[in-house]
């Protein structure tokens, strides 16, 4: 799926960037639970399948878009919600033992999300895996669909665009990716559908293995594993 530091001259190590909602972890019950508490604090009728359409924008974005003003006080709820229901977060099956395995291949591991990173920083902790670099709202930049997020966290890597990969799960991770130059994989088991022209899918976490070209030994993996 992406070129080799051989292939491109470069001395970096090739970059994998994931999002991390939908991608990594399974946070739609927590999420649902969050909007919930919105809907009742709020007395909004928005329903959750709204806000879920433009998951992936930075937060006040996705307010904008649903037409809600009063963004600050809505995010407050919110993100007090999720951080209550943040154990019913729950790692993507395999999802673990593919980063491990990438890694092992020699690739740099990042994170380019748009959750806030003090509730990222926690769910990316259970993964155990060597992230290099963690992205998130809030720093430098204009967030997805805008390329900046990606490319700072390349920069963090040391990594060409064309050294690298990105997998998402929303539109807007499309987006982002082909705004940076950056190879972009969609995962299939996420919450959204990719947009035109149709991007590289891969339908479960180990498939990612094969379209980015790591090999690994079938005792990487427990037998009988989900992946």
């Amino acid at each position: 799926m992406t070129g080799s530091k051989a292939d491109s001259g470069s001395e970096a190590p090739p970059g994998l960037l994931l999002d991390l909602d939908g991608v990594l972890v399974d946070t739609r019950p927590v999420m649902e639970r969050a909007w919930h508490a919105v809907q009742e604090a709020h007395g909004l009728g928005v329903p959750f399948a709204a806000y879920q359409e433009h998951l992936g924008r930075p937060f006040d974005d996705i307010m904008g878009r649903l037409g809600l003003a009063n963004a600050v006080e809505i995010h407050r709820t919110y993100t007090e919600a999720s951080t209550a229901a943040a154990h019913l977060a729950r790692a993507f099956d395999g999802i673990t033992d593919v980063l491990l395995a990438v890694a092992a291949a020699g690739w740099s591991l990042g994170v380019v999300t748009s959750k806030p990173l003090l509730r990222a920083t926690p769910l990316l902790a259970e993964l155990g895996c060597p992230f290099a670099t963690v992205r998130g709202p809030g720093g430098q930049g204009r967030g997805k669909p805008a390329p900046d997020p990606i490319l700072l966290a390349l920069i963090d890597l040391g990594t060409d665009p064309a050294d690298a990969t990105y997998v998402g799960d929303m539109a807007v991770d499309q987006e982002a990716a082909r705004r940076a130059g950056v190879p972009y994989i969609h995962a299939g088991w996420g919450y959204g559908r990719p947009n035109g022209p149709s991007p590289v899918v891969a339908e479960s976490p180990r498939e990612l293995l094969h379209l980015l070209g790591v090999i690994t030994p079938p005792a990487s993996f427990i037998e009988g594993g989900l992946l």
